[in-house]
């Protein structure tokens, strides 16, 4: 029989007898008794009383030679036998040897592994560097190495690294197992041929012209003795000037002289070499030198209190020209009581010319300076102005809080909040609900103590009250559930007063204040 790897088979074995003598099947293979219990996974005993076929199932290379199938009885027994053929990918070559190699090739030979009954269609070989992950796939002169070809040559190797290759055949049943890797050779050295990536510069620190770029990956150096060749001049003119560095990692280099200008470009482009020679430059890049603080403060300085807490500042961009590009600005504030020295900075950027600060305390006079900066650092500070905080919002939350429902309407009522001598005075008040399985919350205000709610009573709301006042939102109350209304109570038959309903969807709410806020 001819079989291919991954297969199931049923060798027969069938035998005509006489009933009155018991029978007994064995199988062997290769000479050796099959024990069905030790190799079960691929072996089983299959057939009647007259049959005693074997089933070999997920059929390996391993299975393929002689079976041989006995019939035993108390008087005689006879034998058959079976040659099987298993078919598979081919076995890994052998021997895999570099013969010669050059700067970016390598001639390598081989000798072909087994075939397994199925003839070698293709070779691949496959090469394996420090710098790569794992083994790659490698062209090859001829490109397609059929069955018969044992030698090939690989191309488009890089210069001066180590490599190592092996080999894969394959056939029509699929690839086989990988030859062992050949021995490690080094390509030759060359010329480099990578230039450094992402050429640019800019900052740094008067009079500085700073550039920078990607160093070349080892595998791309083509030989020892690597470094960099550093050009620049000034945009427009015609002499660049050279900088060699004498290093392979080298990402950077600053050049310092009194007679560069502040922000003025520069036309850049850094070139490679090694031990052979020098190689090619990067394409030219524009590159700024460092730039000079801007020389003008901010004008117009304006700061208002918007809460307890917060405050906000204006300004204007400096009325003259700056030498200096402006990136941003600078806000520096400190409370009265405490030191310039220890003051807190907040920073803009681009155009913006206000900011709000927060987290300040209530009833407190706090300083205030503006400063322009960029890359260079900041310019001088404006005049300093004040702004107090607004007084702290209410303390106490609103108490005594009594809620009614009647006809599809809740109203709730509670004690007016007073203001202590410290605190902003209440100006009205916001009461805040929400269904009890949402979280988005709605809010109301009203500058009376009590609210009316036209609401479905189908559903538990979570109702809140708190303060409004110029120092912000101050002291919420404890949570009030108000529960839905049973069918009984929606009907008249529970408490007339003080029933306890609740509020349906959101979208379907209607509300109803028995005085407007006029804020």
């Amino acid at each position: 029989m001819d079989v291919t790897v991954g297969e199931s088979i049923v060798l027969t074995c069938q035998v005509r007898h006489d009933h009155s003598l018991d029978i007994v099947f064995t199988w062997s293979f290769n000479g050796h008794l099959i024990d069905f219990d030790r190799d079960g996974d691929h072996f089983e005993r299959v057939g009647g009383d007259s049959a005693g076929d074997l089933m070999i199932r997920n059929i390996q290379l391993k299975h393929a030679g002689k079976y041989v199938c006995r019939v035993q009885t108390s008087v005689d027994q006879l034998s058959a036998a079976a040659d099987l053929i298993v078919r598979g990918p081919p076995g890994p070559p052998e021997a895999v040897t570099i013969d010669e190699i050059t700067d970016t090739t390598a001639q390598l030979s081989w000798r072909p592994g087994p075939d397994n009954h199925s003839p070698v269609t293709v070779y691949v070989i496959q090469a394996r560097t420090p710098f790569s992950v794992g083994w790659q796939a490698v062209n090859t002169v001829p490109d397609v190495i059929d069955g018969r070809t044992f030698t090939a040559t690989v191309v488009g190797l890089n210069p001066w690294v180590e490599y190592e290759f092996r080999t894969v055949a394959a056939n029509a049943i699929g690839i086989g197992e990988p030859s062992p890797p050949s021995e490690k050779r080094r390509t030759e050295e060359a010329l480099p041929e990578v230039t450094p990536a992402n050429v640019s510069g800019g900052g740094g620190s008067k009079p500085e012209l700073v550039i920078t770029w990607e160093a070349v990956p080892e595998e791309l150096q083509s030989g020892r003795g690597f470094g960099y060749v550093v050009a620049f001049r000034p945009y427009g003119t015609a002499i660049w000037m050279l900088t060699v560095l004498a290093s392979a990692d080298a990402c950077r280099y600053v050049f310092r002289n009194e007679s560069v200008r502040p922000f003025s470009p520069f036309e850049v482009r850094v070139g490679v070499f090694n031990n052979k020679g020098e190689g090619p430059f990067s394409p030219i890049a524009v590159v700024y030198s460092a730039e000079e603080e801007p020389t003008k403060p901010p004008a117009n300085i304006f700061a208002r209190s918007l809460s307890a807490t917060d405050v906000e500042v204006f300004w204007a961009s400096p009325r003259e020209k700056n030498r200096g590009r402006i990136q941003g600005y600078e806000v520096k504030y400190w409370r009265h009581d405490d030191k310039e020295e220890n003051a807190r900075k907040i920073r803009t950027f681009g155009n913006q010319t206000s900011t709000k600060i927060t987290n300040l305390q209530g009833s407190s006079l706090y300083h205030l300076a503006v400063k322009a900066y960029n890359t260079a650092g900041a310019g001088p500070s404006s005049a300093t102005v004040n702004v107090t905080t607004r007084k702290p919002p209410p303390s106490q939350p609103p108490g005594n809080i009594i809620w009614n429902s009647s006809d599809s309407k809740i109203i709730l009522n509670w004690d007016q909040v007073k203001a202590l001598e410290n605190e902003s005075e209440v100006r009205g008040y916001k009461v805040s609900y929400r269904w009890n399985r949402q979280s988005r919350t709605s809010v109301i205000e009203t500058n009376q103590t009590s609210v009316e709610l036209s609401l479905p009573l189908d559903e538990d709301y979570i109702i809140e009250i708190k303060p409004v006042s110029d120092g912000g939102d101050g002291s919420a109350s404890g949570q009030i559930r108000i529960p839905k209304m049973t069918n009984a109570y929606a009907r008249g038959a529970g408490p007339s007063t003080s029933t306890a309903c609740t509020l349906s969807a959101l979208s379907t709410l209607m509300l109803s204040l028995t005085a407007r806020s006029s804020l």
